[in-house]
This record gives structure tokens, sequence and C-alpha cells, in this order.
């Protein structure tokens, strides 16, 4: 059911205004965001007719546009990766590992998104796999999924990596199955220690490649020495490295994941009131707690415009990565390894559908199947139904 409010209606009331006052500094990938999400469920992209099996009722239903910033369209592909995804949870605790990075490095990753938030990764990844393996705390090869987050809860520039690890993990040795204690998986002031760490040394050696740009108000760190001189606060600060209480069980991972892998900057549902000034939503304030957490914040429609745009990510960049057992190159030998020493059974795989999963909404009248007898190309209308044909009348003699 349609919310009174969406992403989209910004966009199309408030976008050409902001394409054209900000003509030259939008990126390509703003610009098709922009126009995929205002044109996401019109006449644009086609559509076509659906009818019901029984009574005959038929609606329009116009094509998605499958843009992965766009807030309408993650449900499919969110079915998709969790149906894929199924098959590797084990019947062990998983916790909730974050990743963040100071406020300095945050700047830095805005004007370089590809390549600061792929070091994000790698070094977060790389922090998890070495501790872990460690004997003095797991010594084990443990599971990492990881889901890249660029926002905070206002929309502001906030990257961090959220990791769902396996309480636990295969030997070294490839002989048994090392399980962490029920609340505990790795000690976080190591991981902040060695994050810092890995994340400093590589971001410098980018640098020195010279793979950084930087304008604007950090047009300054070109310099090397005003460089050094920028991440000298941040080399002695603690690196907050979190990790959540274990869920209760594999369904519960599935529960978690189905929310959080495909969100995007915000969510229609959070949209309170937009006019052509302002737009009003909800955010959390984790200044506060309890019902005072909830707070309403409106900001002037270009803010609004653009702290959703920051977040879109350069193309061909995966925000969702495995790693350890779950990594493609051993990702089917390892779990089969896993699966064996905890003594669980391998999931049956089973056989594809001859057709696709229809998850089309059922008929509103009476819930009956509904059947595409229709479709239309981009920007055409569905052909109107023909008109009924009455009985011709009998005049008298």
């Amino acid at each position: 059911m349609r919310t009174s409010i969406e992403v989209a209606d910004i966009f199309r009331s408030a976008g050409p205004a902001y394409r054209a006052a900000h003509a030259g500094h939008l990126s390509l990938g703003q610009l098709k965001v922009m126009t995929a999400i205002e044109t996401c469920r019109t006449a644009a992209p086609g559509g076509h007719v659906e009818a019901c099996d029984d009574c005959g009722h038929w609606r329009i239903a116009y094509n998605s546009c499958r843009n992965r910033h766009c807030p309408k369209c993650q449900g499919a592909a969110a079915r998709i990766w969790l149906a894929a995804r199924e098959a590797d949870l084990l019947p062990v605790g998983y916790f909730h590992v974050v990743f963040t990075v100071p406020a300095q490095i945050a700047d830095i990753a805005w004007q370089n998104k590809a390549v600061v938030y792929d070091l994000l990764f790698r070094a977060a990844a790389d922090t998890m796999l070495t501790i872990a393996a460690d004997p003095k705390h797991l010594g084990a090869r443990v599971g990492i999924t990881a889901v890249l987050h660029t926002w905070g809860s206002a929309m502001t520039h906030h990257p961090d990596v959220h990791m769902i690890v396996p309480g636990g993990g295969i030997a070294l040795d490839g002989t048994h199955w090392v399980s962490s204690r029920p609340a505990f998986l790795l000690p976080v002031r190591v991981l902040g220690a060695l994050f810092r760490r890995l994340f400093l040394t590589r971001l410098l050696a980018l640098y020195d490649a010279g793979k950084l740009a930087f304008f604007n108000t950090l047009a300054g760190l070109a310099t090397r020495k005003v460089f050094l001189r920028h991440l000298s606060p941040i080399r002695k600060k603690r690196w907050v490295v979190y990790a959540k209480p274990p869920f209760a069980g594999p369904q519960a991972v599935l529960a978690y994941l189905s929310r959080y892998t495909h969100r995007v900057a915000i969510s229609n549902q959070r949209l309170l009131a937009f006019d052509d000034a302002s737009v009003t939503f909800r955010y959390k304030d984790y200044r506060r707690s309890g019902a005072e957490r909830q707070q309403a914040m409106t900001l002037a429609t270009d803010e609004f415009i653009r702290r959703f745009l920051i977040h879109v990510l350069p193309r061909g960049f995966h925000r969702i990565r495995h790693y350890g057992l779950l990594a493609s190159s051993n990702h089917k030998d390892a779990m089969a390894l896993a699966r064996r020493l905890l003594g669980v059974a391998a999931p049956v795989e089973e056989a594809e559908p001859d057709k696709p999963p229809d998850h089309r909404p059922p008929c509103p009248c009476c819930g009956g199947h509904m059947t595409i007898i229709e479709a239309f190309a981009r920007c055409y209308q569905p052909r109107a139904p023909p008109a009924p044909v009455l009985p011709a009348r009998r005049h008298a003699p």
C-alpha cells in the first residue's frame, strides 16, 4: 500500500530545480539515481496489465526501476539474496560486529568513496580474520558477511561496516570446530587497535601511490605534511569496534539480515511531511534513551536531497561482501567441512522450479491469482479494456 509521502514525490517536485542549481556538481551516478527513483512504477519504464483468474478484476502494474538506492525496490532483491544465504547458516550463535571510523577518515572517504570504502572493507575483514586466527583468542578460521552502511539516522555521512560472524570457526589444522564463549567473540579493544593500524598504514600507501584526490575544503590535504597532520590526532585515539550480543538462532539472523542488508539512506515510512520548502522525517537521536530517542527533523528540501545523494555508491561497488569461510574462492568446501565438524547434515538442494516464484499481490476483490494479460513498453499506456457488448433489443412488430 502506498505511503502518504515518498522520496519519489520529493524528487519529482524538487528534483528539476535541484539539478539546475547544482549543474556540473552532480555525478552521472547521482543523476541516474534521481531519474530512476522519479520514474519508478510509472509509465516511463513500462508495465503490464494483470487480471484475476477468478473474478476478472484487472489492474495496471508499472515496472520498478530496480535501482539499489530506490526505497521501493529492495524487497525482491532482499528475498533473492536471503534465499541464497539461508543454506550458509550454521546451528551456532551469531555475533553482530561493527567497525567505525573517526570523522577525519569519513571526510576523506566522502571525496574518495570507491577507494576508501574498499579499504574499510578489507581492513575490517583482515582484522577479524587475524585476531580470530590468533591462538591467544579463538585460534580458528571464521566466516564473515559484511555490509557497508554510509549513513547515520539523520542521513549524515557516517561510513561503517557491519558484520555477521558465527560464534566459532574451523580450527587452523582443520580437525575440529572451535566454539567461542557464549556471549563473547573477540576482545573489541584488540580489534580496534589492529584495525586502526591496518587502516592508517594502507591509507598512507594509497596517498603515496596517488590514489586519493582532494578538493574544496580538503584541498590542502594534497600536501603530504598537511595530510599527516590531519591524521595525527587519530593515531592514538581509540577506534570504536563493538560487538552486539549473539542472536537467538539462525532464524533470528535471517530476520535481522532481511531488515539490514538492503537498506537505503532513508525509507519512505520515515517521511512525515513535505512541502516545496522542507522535508520532515523521523530519526533516532542516540544521545537520548527510551521513548525520547525517536525524534523528528526538518530539513530544507535541497539539503534533504543533498544528504540522500551523498550515499549513492560508485558504479559497480559491492556493498555486501563475504570473507573467510564464506569467501567465494573456497566457500563450498569450507562450509561442507564446517557442517561435518558440527555434525550437521548438508541442506537438501531443491530442484529449480519450472517457473520463478510469483510475488504479485493477490486480487484485492477475491484474493485470487492475478495473471498478466498484456505488457506495454516504456512510456506507453495499456490499451483500454474493450467496451461491453450489449445484447441487441428486439422491437415489437
